[in-house]
């Protein structure tokens, strides 16, 4: 009688566990669609704040010609963002209140992007406002890679976190790096900061890329290098 008590107990807790943990998470899916929508509406924002020259001809394009420049390079950095949002959120099927709270804050910093953008070119790309701009793509990136690394806690509590997941860590070691140099220069030279701002499209533009290179090094170092 003792024995049936217990076993009928131990199925009460693990099914109360298992409705515990189910209320909170949420599919994968959801989280991405809401994501998809908020990146979308970033991106229309930067557009409608594109306006036509009052100027005629090549002088009147020429003078919207480093909007269209700081644009192209705000709509490249929206861009991976998302590409490599896509493959992150991806690897698994459902997310917990780390990640949502994490998205959340990542989606915030990107939605700074396009006032930013027209603070630059308000204050005609001066010393402050580059900065100001250098600053957002470093908090952008570092609240990307702490989703990553809420993405990355789920996958080792699943068993699904593989080499190639730990090994893109060196990208965002690379970008927060590149953009620490960026707002450096701009103190002397903000277009040669923006320029330096720029390379971090060249690290993320396609997703695992350099990724498998690096966790071949990684697997034929010694032991000792581990």
């Amino acid at each position: 009688m003792f024995q049936d008590r217990f076993e009928r107990k131990n199925r009460f807790e693990t099914k109360n566990d298992s409705e515990a943990k189910s209320s909170s998470e949420m599919k994968s899916s959801r989280l991405e669609a809401f994501s998809d929508g908020v990146i979308a509406v970033i991106i229309t924002i930067m557009v409608l704040e594109l306006h036509v020259p009052r100027a005629d001809g090549l002088a009147g394009l020429w003078s919207v010609a480093p909007r269209l420049g700081i644009y192209l390079l705000s709509f490249l950095m929206v861009g991976i963002y998302w590409i490599n949002h896509h493959e992150l959120i991806r690897r698994t099927e459902v997310v917990d209140y780390r990640i949502l709270w994490a998205n959340l804050a990542f989606l915030f910093v990107l939605s700074l992007i396009p006032y930013f953008v027209d603070y630059l070119d308000e204050k005609l790309f001066d010393t402050f406002s580059t900065i100001l701009y250098d600053c957002t793509m470093l908090v952008s990136g570092l609240s990307f890679f702490v989703l990553r690394w809420t993405v990355m806690r789920l996958q080792w509590k699943a068993g699904s976190l593989r080499r190639s997941d730990e090994a893109e860590l060196w990208r965002h070691a690379v970008s927060l790096g590149i953009y620490l140099l960026s707002i450096a220069v701009a103190f002397y030279r903000p277009w040669l900061s923006l320029a330096i701002t720029a390379l971090v499209t060249v690290v993320w533009i396609v997703p695992g890329a350099g990724v498998k290179g690096h966790e071949s090094a990684s697997a034929s170092a010694p032991d000792s290098l581990k």
